[in-house]
């Protein structure tokens, strides 16, 4: 890694999963803000003389420095297409002595005063990305190829993501979380040796009646399939953020996106006949504030929110994972209404100590990664509760809302899906009681990928 250690350290405590020392100071409310009028994109090669600018600004930020004289072409070309490597390069170098100069260059090159934002005081790099997200800047050409330069000095492991031409990756969106790629084969439960989020695979479970050492309030991720229940402590969860896992004779991958809030459950056993099951894995990468997770057989990257292959062979297979509920409840109300659950053992089976609280509250004050405009209906980290209607349309339930309206006996539908409860959480089906897969999540998350969708509201129902 040739970047320098001390950028790596500092870096790292912003990442989707460390032990919650050293946490970022409290965030800030966005408040009111409107991001300005983007500025006029250009379309069309880069001069020479400034791609060699870019190269070189990402070179020296490579070495752990800002070439100032590539970075005055930089910002001298008028072209605003560059602020993506601008934020880019502001990732490896918060906080250091280049940074005003950056947030100069950005600001002259996208006419925005980014200190009225303000995201600024708490971190120029989230607010010069926010800026970007938001504008839906186009990427310079050249794009992908000159930001693996910077990105592969940190993790040479990204190259296969990096060299895929064709993949529907979106390199805009794509920053450092702050750890290292988890490749360790299936079943590794030794720890990362360099730095990474460690999968927990096939984890050891236990009766209900054996896991009296979590306490009933605490919350779990609930998933119930082929007769079979299974309990996920958050705190393990937090630590691991994925699990690999046969339930019900079925083969599951479950992502936990702490950023975003978001658990859920894949069938992996459903990629078609002729292919290996994936095994997932976390890559160290995220997509506006997502993790990025990916096939530790094939390399394909894959939408950690959606399940579609982005890249590699499964993207080559228009791969798109089904997915199955998880439910949120506290541990309490999950094994009152699957009395026959198993939860996974006090130390994962790998004897391992798991702190209650993993984060120590790191993302109680909002986002700490860019996530762009957000839509304004509900706060950007209210838990909702995501479906596909059957005609896939994307709808989501305000959580706490549907948990009070079916306390008061009243119903809860959009559209044709009906939010019920289970434990102390919540599963959808349709009128007619076929189950749709749902999973909650921060309403930031869900609505960036699943933009335009309906939301239910206690003053909006067809119940």
């Amino acid at each position: 890694m040739r970047l320098a250690a001390a950028v790596v350290l500092a870096t790292l405590v912003l990442s989707g999963c460390r032990d919650g020392q050293d946490q970022p100071a409290a965030k800030g409310d966005r408040g009111n803000y409107s991001y300005p009028e983007p500025p006029a994109a250009r379309d069309g090669a880069l001069d020479p003389n400034v791609d060699g600018g870019v190269s070189r600004l990402l070179g020296s930020a490579v070495d752990g420095r800002v070439d100032d004289e590539a970075l005055a072409v930089v910002a001298g070309s008028g072209d605003a297409r560059l602020g993506w490597y601008l934020s880019d390069v502001l990732r490896f170098t918060q906080g250091g002595a280049g940074e005003d100069r950056l947030v100069s260059a950005f600001e002259r090159l996208s006419g925005a005063d980014l200190r009225k934002d303000p995201t600024f005081e708490e971190s120029a790099w989230r607010s010069v990305t926010n800026h970007l997200i938001a504008w839906d800047l186009p990427a310079p050409p050249g794009y992908r190829e000159h930001k693996a330069e910077l990105f592969l000095a940190v993790e040479p492991a990204w190259r296969p993501f990096f060299a895929d031409a064709d993949s529907d990756i979106d390199w805009r969106l794509v920053s450092w979380g702050g750890v290292l790629i988890d490749d360790r084969g299936e079943g590794d439960r030794q720890p990362c040796p360099r730095g990474c989020i460690p999968a927990l695979d096939d984890p050891a479970l236990t009766a209900a009646a054996a896991g009296d050492w979590y306490p009933d309030d605490r919350i779990v991720f609930g998933v119930a399939i082929g007769g079979e229940a299974v309990a996920f402590p958050k705190n393990i969860m937090e630590v691991h953020e994925m699990v690999n896992i046969t339930i019900g004779g079925r083969r599951l991958g479950i992502p936990y996106c702490t950023l975003c809030g978001s658990a859920q459950a894949y069938l992996l056993d459903s990629v078609r006949a002729g292919a290996a099951a994936p095994v997932l894995r976390t890559s160290g990468l995220l997509s506006r504030s997502n993790k990025i997770m990916y096939d530790l057989n094939t390399r394909s990257v894959l939408d950690t929110f959606t399940g579609r292959a982005l890249s590699g062979p499964l993207q080559a297979r228009r791969v798109v994972l089904d997915q199955a509920t998880v439910v949120v409840s506290t541990w309490g109300g999950w094994k009152k209404s699957h009395p026959r659950t198993r939860i996974v053992a006090e130390d994962g089976g790998i004897g391992q100590e798991y702190p209650d609280d993993p984060l120590g509250g790191r993302d109680d004050d909002g986002p700490i990664f860019p996530t762009g405009d957000v839509d304004p209906r509900l706060p950007e980290q209210a838990q909702v509760v995501g479906v596909i209607a059957p005609g896939g349309e994307p709808i989501a339930f305000a959580a706490d809302s549907a948990r009070a309206a079916l306390a008061d006996g009243r119903r809860v539908v959009l559209r044709g899906v009906e939010v019920v409860g289970d434990g102390d959480g919540l599963r959808a089906r349709t009128r007619d009681g076929d189950e749709l897969p749902a999973h909650e999540a921060f309403w930031f998350a869900w609505s960036q990928f699943n933009p335009g969708t309906a939301l239910w509201t206690p003053s909006a129902t067809d119940g």
